[in-house]
């Protein structure tokens, strides 16, 4: 190969992922073309370096972009390397509740609807490059922080108006001997005004808000566990009603988009409510709207995530048809400036 061709790459052994830097000692004259800067990973097919988002190659990128995903978590760290299970937008799941790969659920379960550290591990290494920045401005028990952690060369902040969910985050790592990410007890609606975040730049906004009083309505049917609301905070989004939920929420999301880059992405988890008479009540549909009101956030789609560890319910029986939501929305969002 000659020099003008000369391309070196480095492998960061401890990650057992991959880290690309590319250097030409001579640029190319004239016009070049994506293909002039691919790289042959062998059985990982072809890696771009002009890929800012992530580490993948094109073939790995691929089984992430499919319109339907249906599969259990990676069974070893080669199969996660390869994304091999990444095939479908249906993300079918059933993650463990206790044992060393639960990652603290039997203290993170305190919060009633803690995110499994390996989903979001998967979005966050789809959505970013190492070394990259995560922010989630309703982190909870800190699933979204576990799963930053669960990578080589990532950095997290979490935002969390309860201290005592603060406080679970920081023991299940300490359990877990897990790198502890930065929090902050705060209403994440005053994000710019916490000092060492006003002039900071994310990567990605990975979040599962609390949504209006969901939660503290009184459950009928076959499912009578009532799971009550996620803080007594009157601050807390989690205790307003659904009509001054949706402003509130888009104020939100609009002050900590500021801080994500050009390109970056917003996701956010959701589930729709029960329909009525009176309202549809597809959240999800309703979210999209009022963050699609933020300028510059654009909706890219969504992934369906189906936890399998919800049990089925019947729901209306023997009367009519009453569904078993079993499954959440991924919302993605991109900033485009």
């Amino acid at each position: 190969m000659s020099e003008e061709k000369q391309t070196t790459l480095e492998i960061n052994d401890s990650n057992k992922g991959i880290i690309y830097n590319n250097e030409k000692n001579n640029e190319k004259k004239g016009k070049r073309t994506l293909k002039d800067y691919e790289q042959d990973m062998g059985e990982r097919g072809i890696y771009n370096t002009k890929n800012r988002l992530n580490n993948l190659t094109g073939r790995e990128w691929n089984f992430f972009l499919n319109s339907v995903m249906e599969t259990d978590f990676a069974q070893n760290h080669e199969e996660f390397e390869l994304w091999k299970y990444l095939q479908d937008s249906v993300i079918k799941t059933r993650y463990p509740s206790s044992g060393k790969e639960s990652y603290g659920h039997n203290l993170r379960k305190i919060h009633p609807s803690p995110k499994p550290p390996q989903l979001m591990r998967d979005i966050i290494a789809f959505f970013t490059k190492s070394g990259g920045w995560i922010l989630d401005p309703f982190m909870g028990v800190g699933g979204t922080l576990i799963g930053a952690s669960l990578l080589p060369d990532r950095n997290a902040v979490g935002i969390e108006i309860e201290e005592k969910y603060i406080e679970v985050f920081k023991e299940t790592c300490a359990r877990n001997g897990l790198k502890q990410q930065t929090t902050f007890c705060a209403d994440s609606r005053k994000i710019l005004e916490i000092d060492d975040l006003k002039n900071k730049t994310f990567d990605l906004i990975l979040t599962d808000p609390p949504y209006a009083n969901m939660l503290s309505r009184k459950r009928t049917g076959g499912d009578r566990k009532d799971k009550g609301a996620f803080t007594s905070d009157e601050r807390d989004l989690g205790n307003i009603t659904y009509d001054k939920f949706m402003p509130e929420l888009g104020g939100i999301i609009k002050d900590n988009t500021s801080l994500l880059k050009n390109k970056g992405y917003l996701v956010i988890f959701c589930k729709d409510m029960q329909p009525t008479k009176e309202n549809h009540n597809l959240l999800h549909a309703d979210i999209i709207n009022e963050i699609c009101k933020i300028p510059y956030i654009y909706f890219k789609g969504y992934k369906i995530w189906y936890d399998k560890t919800i049990n089925l319910y019947p729901y209306g029986y023997p009367f009519s048809y009453v569904s078993n939501q079993l499954h959440q929305f991924i919302l993605i969002f991109r900033k485009e400036i």
